[in-house]
């Protein structure tokens, strides 16, 4: 499937022109960093994680994104309803399985809410993708132990039973479903010492899954911008700290020329 810059941009000014709400249930850890990527992006974020909430959150939303990242049983047991009233709605489900390999309770956690309300997209990083396919993966943290292009087979697997995305990101980004597959070689090293844009990177395909049919070339799309953002943002950082402020207002100034430019998509 080719997937060109201009239906990238058109994403883009769609999320732009009508702000779709985007809910998110994340970790303490990312809240901010999320919220504000996807007020760059143009969407509007909402962060509600409680279950007294969550059902009626869901149906004013356009997409959810569900991120495992600090998990608790109450915080469980949102992201159960949250994702059963999506799919009885209709909207886009991705899951970031952060972490999934870790420990029993997290991998488990993530299995089950696949498994019962399957999604549109799953992303993570080799090792979280997986150990939601074979109980023999181990991940440090939730950082990634093994190349993005060790998870193909397990991204295929996950993709062909339920139906859905997977997309492995890594210095090289994977976006599979069934026998297709791309990969996009956008983004730089210095995104990796920022803590939580691979969270930041699951709320864009939310954005992007909320305006485009396609949940392939959603994700696909997301993940272009995304890495893009982090290169030109690179480009102008002395670190860290900056990247993140350049980050935010590349994601807000990307245009359709910086996409066709520095797209690197290869089917």
């Amino acid at each position: 499937m080719q997937i060109t810059a201009a239906e990238i941009y058109r994403s883009m000014e769609m999320i732009r022109q009508n702000a779709p709400v985007v809910h998110n249930i994340t970790n303490y850890v990312v809240m901010n960093n999320t919220a504000n990527a996807l007020l760059a992006l143009g969407a509007s974020p909402v962060m509600a994680h409680a279950a007294e909430e969550v059902e009626e959150m869901v149906n004013i939303a356009s997409a959810l994104v569900i991120n495992i990242g600090t998990l608790s049983e109450s915080w469980v047991s949102s992201m159960f309803r949250a994702a059963s009233r999506a799919n009885k709605n209709g909207i886009p489900v991705i899951i970031d399985p952060v972490g999934a390999g870790a420990t029993t309770f997290r991998t488990k956690t993530a299995r089950d809410l696949i498994g019962n309300n399957p999604p549109a997209v799953i992303r993570g990083n080799a090792s979280e993708i997986m150990a939601l396919s074979d109980d023999s993966t181990r991940t440090k943290g939730v950082d990634s132990v093994a190349a993005s292009a060790s998870a193909i087979i397990a991204a295929r697997n996950l993709s062909e039973i339920y139906k859905c995305v997977v997309c492995v990101s890594g210095a090289v980004d994977y976006v599979v479903e069934g026998s297709e597959i791309i990969k996009v070689g956008n983004g730089h090293p210095l995104m990796t010492k920022v803590t939580g844009l691979g969270c930041t990177a699951s709320a864009l395909c939310g954005a992007f899954a909320a305006v485009e049919k396609s949940a392939f070339t959603a994700t696909a799309g997301a993940m272009t911008v995304m890495g893009i953002a982090g290169e030109m943002a690179a480009e102008k950082a002395a670190g860290p700290g900056s990247l993140q402020m350049h980050f935010l207002d590349y994601l807000y100034t990307i245009s359709e020329d910086d996409i066709k430019t520095r797209m690197k998509i290869e089917e």
